[in-house]
């Protein structure tokens, strides 16, 4: 899994998802673009993308399209109209932007989302092309930034939550996206 932390501006959604779409076609990946603001870190993600493939081996997964399964996961939702929240939109954004081959429905797709294997030609090809869209203003990190309010909000963790546990931020929102497997 590749991520291309960035600023976007976008002027016309539905174009610029055409646009990553067209990418991850080209080079064979899912491309899924996320408002940084409701990305707790990496293994936010990571956890997400590994959830999502399973659903989908499994055939319990909601969407037709990986992207939008991933998508889901991240959210902890299974309502779409719900997970796009998490989505970009128009206008400037603080954005992450995940390439990943895969394990299903991608040819030559690996077996893990593992931190430590080394990105695909095909991720590192396709987050080239992404860097060289018209709608990115600037790569640059997103995720240090973190909006911690924003996330308690979006993930439904309250004050209380947090005070009963030593778990991070980022451990309760990847509980939050693990909880949408056994809530299905």
């Amino acid at each position: 899994m590749e991520l291309l932390e960035c600023t976007l501006s976008v002027d016309d959604l539905d174009r610029f998802v055409a646009e990553i779409g067209a990418i991850g076609d080209r080079h064979d990946v899912t491309v899924q673009a996320f408002d940084a603001r409701y990305v707790a870190d990496r293994a936010h993600l990571e956890r997400a993308v590994e959830l999502a493939d399973r659903a989908i081996a499994r055939g319990t997964n909601v969407a037709r399209d990986r992207a939008v399964e991933i998508l889901l996961y991240a959210a902890g939702r299974r309502q779409i109209d719900r997970a796009l929240e998490m989505g970009v939109g128009e206008g400037e954004n603080r954005a992450v932007l995940l390439v990943d081959t895969g394990s299903t429905g991608n040819e030559g797709g690996r077996g893990t989302n593992d931190d430590t294997e080394a990105p695909t030609g095909s991720e590192m090809a396709a987050r080239a092309a992404l860097t060289e869209l018209e709608a990115l203003v600037a790569a640059e990190p997103t995720l240090d930034a973190r909006d911690d309010a924003t996330l308690c909000d979006f993930f439904d963790i309250t004050d209380a939550e947090r005070g009963a546990t030593d778990a991070s931020l980022g451990d309760l929102v990847r509980e939050r996206v693990a909880l949408l497997e056994v809530e299905k």
